[in-house]
């Protein structure tokens, strides 16, 4: 079975880029363009992954990541930071959060999915 992999992102354009990456590696993926999404779509598919943009309307991406790692059935699924935010300690506060992995925007195309599937594979891509 392929990882399942929820997209959680506000703007368009990176989801669909993101999402297409994925696919085309096989990933099973789904989308969510804010907070109240993500949490219908991991209440209701289990999941191997989720990226997490950190810039949400409403609930913002690093306030999710502590709320799903406080909840029982959620706190084993890795959430992987995807942000354009890049400045010195933008890492950390994401790790703080309990984000398990830091991609910077915009990501790199040629390097996404290697470092999906070393997040997938447990490794540190």
């Amino acid at each position: 079975m392929p990882p399942k992999v929820l997209v959680v992102d506000d703007n368009m354009v990176n989801l669909k880029l993101i999402c297409e990456l994925l696919e085309l590696d096989e990933y099973e993926v789904l989308k969510a363009g804010n907070a109240e999404e993500a949490l219908q779509v991991i209440d209701n598919f289990p999941l191997d992954l989720i990226l997490m943009d950190i810039e949400l309307p409403g609930i913002d991406g690093l306030t999710l990541t502590r709320q799903l790692k406080e909840r029982e059935n959620t706190k084993n699924i890795s959430i992987i930071a995807v942000t354009a935010f890049a400045m010195k300690g933008d890492a950390q506060k994401a790790y703080g959060a309990g984000c398990d992995g830091y991609i910077t925007k915009p990501i790199d195309t040629r390097k996404f999915t290697d470092q999906i599937n070393g997040f997938i594979k447990g490794l540190n891509p």
